[in-house]
């Protein structure tokens, strides 16, 4: 089964008074190209998360953004109640020595001063903590996947249909191969009847009209597109991470496609080429996005 390298997914944890969410969305890309946004406090952990990432997501353009959300009360910064105290009888003192009015609002002062509410504790990543932001992290990357092979489910029925397609119009060719043949044939003898002086020895314009014919013959560009078909079915069924695989096999389906049109030499079996192009076109733009 194929999968999409497009996905999207995204969880969320609670922590204490934290919640922890995670979000990590994917588009196709020919290799990992990974951007990861934390919260400061696991900064820490960015090389293991990008390990963790790299390993279930394996190719495309991801972004991977992990973010913490406080309750209001916890989340507060704490007032250093005994430094209040401090300025308030330093202020009292000043204003009974200097003769100077004590405030009228004493909250609004003190509160002003320097490092009342400066948050002075450094807040370190628990162990237990880590775990539940990875339990997180793990959720997301599973609802990603989920999403990549729903969307690689679409893209094989899609390509089943194209390729189904081009079989078909593959064998809608047989039918103008021999009139083609005759009709060529006929139009050279009859060119050559019309100059009357021409002189021709008939075995050796037998012999030319093989040669010439055996030059316009596409079996051999037939059978190996249809090779080519069961290996991009074969290659769909045989497991995921198999874009890249599928986008050589396409490349070699349309070098056989282009070379049947330029042998073709018939308006009818051109019209039908144009076609296939048409569905393979389709194939390789849908095949930049397999996983």
């Amino acid at each position: 089964m194929i999968q999409s390298m497009t996905g999207y997914g995204k969880a969320v944890v609670a922590y204490n008074e934290k919640k922890i969410s995670v979000e990590v969305k994917s588009l196709n890309s020919k290799s990992l190209d990974l951007s990861v946004r934390l919260a400061p406090l696991y900064r820490e952990k960015e090389m293991e998360l990008r390990q963790c990432i790299a390993k279930a997501l394996e190719r495309g353009k991801v972004d991977f953004a992990l973010w913490i959300e406080k309750d209001a009360g916890t989340d507060a910064t704490p007032i250093n109640g005994a430094l209040v105290e401090n300025y308030y009888r330093q202020i009292k003192d000043i204003a009974a020595r200097t003769g100077i009015a004590e405030p009228t609002d004493w909250f609004q002062t003190l509160l002003r001063l320097p490092d009342v509410t400066t948050r002075t504790e450094v807040e370190q990543l628990s162990d237990e903590e880590w775990q539940v932001a990875m339990q997180a992290v793990y959720q997301a990357l599973a609802q990603l996947q989920d999403f990549r092979l729903q969307e690689g489910k679409a893209l094989m029925k899609k390509f089943t249909e194209k390729v189904d397609n081009i079989e078909k119009l593959l064998h809608s060719l047989e039918p103008y191969e021999k009139s083609r043949v005759e009709k060529i044939r006929a139009r050279i003898t009859d060119g050559l009847r019309n100059i009357p002086e021409a002189d021709y020895d008939k075995n050796r314009l037998e012999q030319e009209l093989i040669y010439y014919i055996e030059k316009l013959d596409i079996s051999e560009e037939k059978q190996r597109l249809a090779n080519h078909l069961s290996y991009f079915r074969q290659t769909m069924d045989s497991g995921h991470a198999q874009g890249k695989k599928l986008g050589f096999i396409a490349q070699e389906m349309g070098r056989e496609i282009n070379t049947t049109g330029s042998k073709s030499n018939h308006a009818e079996m051109q019209n039908i080429v144009v076609k296939m192009k048409d569905e393979l076109e389709q194939i390789k733009e849908q095949v930049l996005n397999v996983l």
